[in-house]
């Protein structure tokens, strides 16, 4: 039996807005759940369902194995780091961390004892006696996770804890919460805009659009077999390329280029006759010049970013633009006509109407 279990799990608020739509998942005991997508897609709603912060229109929210819609959040056995850091600014780091400890009354002796502890895993120890005004952003960030982890709870649940750190601090701060996560082997389940958060920090990412879920995964399973053009042009970075095409007489259309992809397709090949489809293709799968097993197409660069260990090369193609990401020492130059090759394990077809991969 899962551990977590959502299912079939709405939210309908009093002004008949449905934020989140018949949310099915189970999470095993120990995982790290990252929830990822769009602002406005539900992903943050459905952490405070799971939280106790907002009601369950309707559905089933099971912990192993017990229901526990009408459980208020202290009898959920959670915790949670939020957004903004909600530090008590008048209390030094040690009473911060120490202050859910001190409401229930524990000893403290205890107390001390689990602060120092808390306080070495996340790097606090010199700080204690600091308010939190004279901290860092990272510090702050660390204190609120301390906060959280101090009271030993099976449930760890994460709003965009990272999202108010500049980009150096968010990418130190991934690593030591993905560490203090092996640490304390609570479930953890992470709510992020920020698709590398995810795919750097997650066992399994759901991704969410408009209240939905669209695919739920390992990040592999997400980068390599997406299973719409949402979840393929949301992970990865730059995101995938989209050209609009079309199968006639046996073969993908792209303007005037011919492609045959019976070795891609196969017998599917001819069920799609006559329709118009999406031809994917990642920017770093890419290769310049023309090469074996690989699909060759021309295009016009219009930009390129150079960005040290790479170039982002924007070019345009039959009237789309797409991007290319190569080798720095291999970047064409601004207006230059270009021949580049897509290997054929790297393409992805989707039904244009649809959006399902193919």
């Amino acid at each position: 039996m899962a551990y977590l279990t959502l299912k079939n799990i709405n939210k309908i608020y009093p002004n008949g807005f449905h934020a989140v739509h018949n949310f099915n998942l189970e999470m095993e005991k120990g995982e790290f759940i990252v929830f990822v997508g769009p602002s406005g897609c539900g992903k943050s709603t459905t952490l405070r369902m799971i939280a106790g912060l907002e009601d369950i229109s309707n559905g089933d929210f099971m912990i192993d194995g017990r229901r526990a819609n009408e459980l208020g959040p202290r009898e959920r056995g959670v915790a949670m780091v939020f957004q903004s850091y909600a530090l008590y600014p008048q209390m030094t780091v040690y009473d911060n961390i120490a202050f859910g400890l001190e409401l229930q009354g524990a000893d403290e002796d205890y107390i001390d004892e689990r602060v120092r502890s808390t306080a070495r895993i996340l790097g606090l120890t010199d700080y204690l006696d600091r308010l939190p005004r004279a901290l860092s952003g990272g510090q702050r960030q660390r204190v609120a996770i301390g906060r959280a982890i101090i009271r030993k709870v099976g449930i760890f649940l994460m709003d965009e804890p990272l999202s108010n750190l500049d980009a150096k601090q968010r990418v130190t701060m991934r690593s030591e919460i993905t560490q203090i996560h092996r640490e304390t082997g609570a479930t953890t389940i992470y709510v992020t805009h920020d698709q590398t958060e995810a795919m750097t920090m997650a066992d399994r990412i759901v991704v969410m659009k408009e209240g939905y879920i669209q695919q739920v995964g390992t990040p592999r399973e997400l980068y390599f077999s997406p299973a719409n053009m949402f979840v393929a042009g949301f992970i990865g970075e730059p995101p995938m390329n989209f050209i609009r095409a079309a199968v006639k007489d046996g073969h993908i259309r792209i303007g005037d280029a011919v492609l045959d992809l019976s070795h891609k397709l196969g017998e599917r090949l001819a069920r799609c006759e006559g329709r118009e489809l999406v031809f994917g293709f990642r920017p770093e799968a890419v290769r310049l010049g023309e090469h074996e097993s690989s699909y060759v197409l021309h295009a016009e660069v219009e930009l390129t970013e150079m960005l040290g260990d790479n170039t982002n090369v924007y070019i345009k193609m039959l009237g789309e633009q797409a991007i290319l990401k190569v080798d720095p020492h291999d970047t064409p130059e601004t207006d230059s006509a270009i021949t580049f090759s897509v290997p054929y394990e790297s393409v992805y077809l989707f039904d244009a109407e649809t959006e399902q991969v193919i």
